[in-house]
């Protein structure tokens, strides 16, 4: 069984002298001396308890599951592909934030970590007192992000923007894409979507080539960012999952899944415009 490691046992509201609330963590790291060094900075903060440790992605599973906490300091290296990682956490436990630690500066990771939905991402080397105030941020409903993320972001707002304003004629969606579209801006996969349109994944992936040519984007992240600044698809419902004798069990648990990514995919969309103001001054 994946136990999570190195537990916070003695929890609890008699501390700090029953005033204001803790910010639960939940630190998931490969290497016990960043997890001790992480342990160390919070134990000098009155509003901070580390109530969980992981060293897999098994036992941050499971320490997630078991500890009620505020937010969970992920490492990247955790996993094979950390962004599907952080997307399934955040559609099990909408309520939770993700400060994502990366071992350097990697634009496509930060990118794509944004866009779904992640809440903050630091590197290896942040310095004590930053990811202090990250995590007072982050459960404050703000987003983190230093310097060179805000730039590779606002570049990315900034070049689907000109792509926008070129002298590409001006194009309309069909309702089918429309529908599409709509899903993917609140953070819903392929095969989420074809369920709820009612088609394939390959037909979804389809449908999406043609919309980043019609649009003039290059990805997901330009797609949802372009929807955002020209309200393409602010009127457009999503539609409902169908629900068949057949597939009672499959749709219930998709619908719980979509649920949960409509609210984490939705955040990292309208976080976009408002981030320099949520973010440090200071480069990690």
């Amino acid at each position: 069984m994946a136990t999570p490691v190195g537990v916070e046992e003695n929890f609890g509201a008699g501390e700090n002298g029953g005033q204001g609330q803790f910010v639960r963590v939940i630190v998931a790291d490969t290497q016990a001396i960043f997890r001790a060094g992480l342990r160390k900075i919070f134990a000098l903060e009155d509003d901070i308890r580390v109530v969980g440790q992981a060293e897999t992605l098994a036992q941050t599973q499971s320490a997630v599951a078991k500890f009620s906490a505020d937010v969970l300091i992920f490492e990247s290296a955790l996993a094979p592909n950390p962004v599907d990682s952080v997307t399934e956490l955040l559609r099990q436990y909408p309520k939770l934030k993700i400060v994502v630690v990366t071992p350097g500066p990697d634009e496509e990771l930060t990118l794509e970590l944004f866009r779904r939905g992640t809440h903050g991402i630091v590197s290896r080397e942040v310095e004590p007192e930053l990811m202090v105030d990250c995590l007072r941020k982050v459960v404050a409903d703000e987003t983190w992000l230093d310097a060179q993320a805000i730039r590779w972001v606002l570049e990315a707002y900034r070049n689907q923007n000109s792509r926008a304003s070129g002298s590409r004629p001006k194009v309309q969606l069909t309702p089918k894409e429309s529908l599409i579209v709509s899903c993917v801006t609140q953070g819903m996969k392929n095969k989420e979507i074809a369920l709820r349109v009612g088609t394939t994944e390959q037909v979804v992936k389809n449908y999406l080539r043609k919309v980043y040519d019609k649009l003039g984007v290059a990805d997901r992240l330009e797609l949802a960012l372009y929807c955002l600044n020209h309200h393409v698809v602010d009127n457009a419902k999503i539609p409902a999952l169908p629900s068949t004798p057949q597939s009672t069990t499959t749709s219930n648990g998709a619908a719980n899944a979509a649920a949960a990514g409509a609210s984490a995919g939705g955040g990292s969309v309208v976080s976009a415009p408002s981030i320099q103001g949520n973010s440090p001054a200071k480069s990690s």
